[in-house]
């Protein structure tokens, strides 16, 4: 049996606020309801958060979750790999990052996911009629949840699925209880792919903003954005060289969506779409980007609080994460210790004095 850590003189983030310097006791992997323990780490005033979610990734090997949980990113959700046994060996590591996974991801016939991202003939959907198939092969292999690409037609022809193959998909993902993330880069794409249905609008439309009627539809449904600005950054800039683009993409239309969606009231989610793969339109660093991406949502017009929100309670509640992504008595002891106060200054989430996964401190 491992010792009881207790953590002192530290400020915890509740999920609104901070509150006065106290002890917080991990004992057995979780959060205990003691004040003392056999071991004290001194916290030195400083600020205890709860390990961020990162609700997107892609991870390829452990030296990927190492980097991600070194940042202190300790449940980290990957949207799509060519094969769900390459998320389950990466599973149930101690002092590594938790993580879920989606496995192939749905596209159209001729789709560069099939054509040049390495992903199976398998996992493209030929019409509304073949929906069910995919969504079973994905729930026979254990994925978490449902991920389809939402293309342009407009300018991928053919090798983009129509808002009826994606109705279908939704369908079929919530017939068997899981969500379905939609894949979304133009205005296009976020268009159909709301009116299909889907739960989750990954990325944002870099070559038209979406105006204040269109975020409050995407309200209304419930629909939850996860926008990965610290992608669409880099997209933006190589956008003109892309199938799926052309001119006038400009990462100033991401940034305004997010900014029409905040206001509208739409949940706002943190993720990155960190990854390292060579066929990725730009690698994004791992764990890392996750404390970009809080800075470039406060840029769009979130609170630091609601930020930290975006990686912490808003992912666990909307994920059914029941046993994390917040500090009390019977979660799991998943902390990130920093310097300073990052309900006023988000750029503190960087001052890292301390990881703890489960309990295991690993930085």
């Amino acid at each position: 049996m491992s010792e009881a850590i207790a953590i002192t003189n530290v400020k915890v983030f509740d999920g609104n606020a901070l509150s006065e310097e106290r002890t917080v006791v991990i004992d057995q992997g979780v959060i205990s309801a003691a004040t003392t323990a056999e071991r004290t780490v001194d916290g030195r005033h400083g600020t205890l958060l709860p390990g961020f979610i990162d609700s997107h990734v892609h991870l390829r090997n452990v030296a990927e979750l190492e980097q991600g949980t070194h940042w202190g990113c300790t449940t980290l959700l990957d949207m799509g790999s060519q094969s769900m046994a390459i998320t389950d060996s990466l599973r149930h590591r101690p002092g590594l990052a938790d993580i879920r996974g989606a496995g192939n991801v749905a596209s159209a016939p001729g789709g560069m996911q099939t054509t040049r991202m390495g992903f199976p003939a398998s996992s493209a959907v030929s019409g509304p009629a073949d929906a069910s198939r995919f969504v079973a092969e994905r729930v026979a292999e254990g994925a978490n949840y449902i991920k389809v690409i939402v293309e342009d037609p407009g300018r991928m022809g053919a090798a983009a699925l129509d808002v009826a193959t994606i109705t279908a998909l939704a369908e079929a993902a919530h017939q068997v209880g899981l969500k379905i993330i939609a894949h979304v880069t133009t205005i296009t794409a976020l268009r159909n792919a709301a009116e299909a249905g889907v739960d989750i609008l990954t990325h944002a439309p870099i070559d038209a903003g979406v105006d204040e009627n269109l975020a409050l539809s995407i309200a209304t449904r419930g629909i939850v954005s996860v926008p990965t600005l610290t992608m669409m950054r880099a997209v933006a800039s190589i956008a003109g060289r892309l199938p799926t683009h052309g001119t006038g993409s400009d990462y100033a239309h991401a940034r305004s969506t997010v900014t029409a969606l905040h206001r509208a009231g739409v949940t706002i989610l943190a993720g990155t779409d960190a990854n390292q793969g060579s066929v990725s339109p730009a690698p994004i660093q791992h764990g890392k980007a996750l404390h970009d991406e809080l800075r470039l949502l406060v840029e769009a017009g979130l609170t630091p609080v609601e930020a930290l929100r975006s990686a912490t309670v808003l992912p666990a509640e909307y994920f059914g994460f029941t046993d994390r992504g917040v500090i009390e008595p019977g979660r799991r002891a998943d902390l990130l210790l920093i310097e300073g106060d990052p309900t006023q200054d988000i750029a503190a989430t960087r001052t890292i004095r301390g990881v703890w996964v489960a309990g295991v401190q690993v930085r």
